[in-house]
């Protein structure tokens, strides 16, 4: 079986160190959308050094390593072709706001492998810190078609009571063609997002859009419409991936605010709102 649980589980976890400055941070900004209009105030702050703040996913690509999905398919215990793998949902938990320039050790593990009779899925955990102590704790659930049904745990269910009522705020958002082009600067080479004879060969028509792409353009868009724009009120931000996006399309993000946390459905315009981004909780101060 390519995937071994216990010796997944039992492996020694990897560090390693991670820097980035300002160009890191203003790549991965614009790569997500960020800069439009060019000379909006607002946006200046994701994309101008002197005003800089730092949206919390950048986590997911801080140091532009690879991300956890990719990291995870490399540990002991896990062998498996990558078309075979989708990016089944990921977790930020914030322990303080992230520079724009630092230096960090991350410390990378498989913290569970679940079997979901058609499928595995692992859990990569990344820890983060630096000098002054832990930044944050990142989660990559990795779901691997065809790898499940040798009777293992199914682990907890993700799924969530769908939000009540009509949503506080519905914003939308346009993908550009070259969307995915622009984000893969930023550490996730994956061909899937870039080359059309790879995407046919994992089943689809056409490269997709990262899902921590889009990942990173919701929480922006919770950040600058319920949030004050206020990066540091983040504490952290969860969902599970529920359908693709290709470049080119628009993201309806529709937003309900019960105390302490915004709950976020995230969906295709163009078909028919299509589920995107599912089960999506941000919590703030």
């Amino acid at each position: 079986m390519p995937i071994d649980a216990a010796k997944a589980l039992a492996a020694e976890p990897r560090t390693g160190e991670l820097s980035w400055d300002h160009k890191d941070v203003q790549l991965y900004h614009l790569g997500i959308g960020a800069g439009v209009p060019a000379t909006d105030p607002d946006e200046l702050r994701y994309t101008l050094e002197s005003r800089l703040h730092v949206l919390p996913s950048f986590a997911t690509v801080a140091g532009a390593g690879s991300p956890g999905v990719i990291s995870g398919l490399s540990m002991p215990g896990v062998d498996v072709d990558l078309a075979r793998v989708l990016h089944g949902g990921q977790s930020l938990r914030l322990h303080r706001p992230i520079p724009a320039r630092g230096r960090a050790t991350a410390t990378g593990r498989i913290a569970a492998v679940y079997d979901k009779g058609k499928a595995a899925v692992l859990v990569m955990r990344t820890e983060v810190a630096d000098d002054e102590g832990p930044l944050w704790t990142n989660d990559a659930q990795i779901y691997v078609r065809g790898e499940g049904g040798w009777g293992g745990d199914r682990g907890p269910s993700t799924r969530l009571d769908p939000p009540a009522g009509e949503p506080d705020r519905v914003v939308e958002r346009h993908v550009r063609e070259d969307q995915a082009l622009l984000y893969r600067l930023s550490g996730d080479w994956n061909p899937l997002h870039a080359d059309p004879e790879f995407a046919k060969r994992a089943g689809f028509d056409r490269p997709i859009l990262h899902g921590l792409c889009t990942y990173g353009m919701t929480l922006k868009a919770v950040v600058d419409t319920l949030l004050d724009g206020d990066v540091t009120r983040v504490r952290s931000y969860a969902t599970r991936f529920a359908g693709v996006v290709h470049p080119g399309e628009t993201l309806r993000i529709r937003m309900w605010r019960p105390d302490g946390e915004v709950r976020v459905a995230v969906s295709a315009v163009e078909r028919d709102d299509a589920p995107v981004l599912a089960d999506t909780v941000v919590e703030h101060t």
